[in-house]
């Protein structure tokens, strides 16, 4: 399968909020192309086009990607570090969207270089809510 022109790549674990995101981001007609993967060593794959995802071209980079923190096999912190230590990655924005309120994973997010920390409201109407207007900034108001 060939990934072109990703606009977001959703790196969550749970699935739930996952499709609750994808359907916010659809509803609003913020985004078409979306790729969900649920931990992160899969999305260090698909971002550095690595193992089965090596046939994805990797110059065509995610225009934001949401990433939760806390995620099976590798971190959401690991990820955040890998993409922004990467010259050519770096400039991706990344969005933490994350049910942490933890002082020390704010903190250390900004450090790696997140663009933004969003925890995730518990309401289903707020986390839609949320979700459309983080794709509202980053996928048109915002400029690379």
């Amino acid at each position: 399968m060939i990934y072109q022109e990703v606009e977001v790549l959703i790196v969550e674990d749970n699935d739930e909020d996952a499709e609750l995101a994808i359907r916010a981001l659809r509803k609003h007609r913020l985004a078409n192309n979306i790729v969900h993967l649920s931990d992160g060593e899969q999305a260090l794959d698909f971002i550095f086009g690595r193992g089965k995802y090596s046939d994805r071209i990797i110059s065509q980079m995610p225009k934001v990607i949401l990433l939760d923190i806390k995620m099976p096999k590798v971190s959401g912190l690991q990820v955040l570090q890998a993409v922004k230590a990467d010259p050519q990655m770096k400039v991706i924005p990344v969005v933490i969207l994350t049910s942490s309120e933890e002082d020390p994973d704010i903190k250390k997010s900004y450090e790696l270089g997140a663009n933004s920390y969003i925890v995730k409201p518990v309401e289903f109407d707020n986390f839609s809510k949320t979700v459309a207007d983080l794709g509202l900034y980053w996928m048109v108001v915002n400029r690379v």
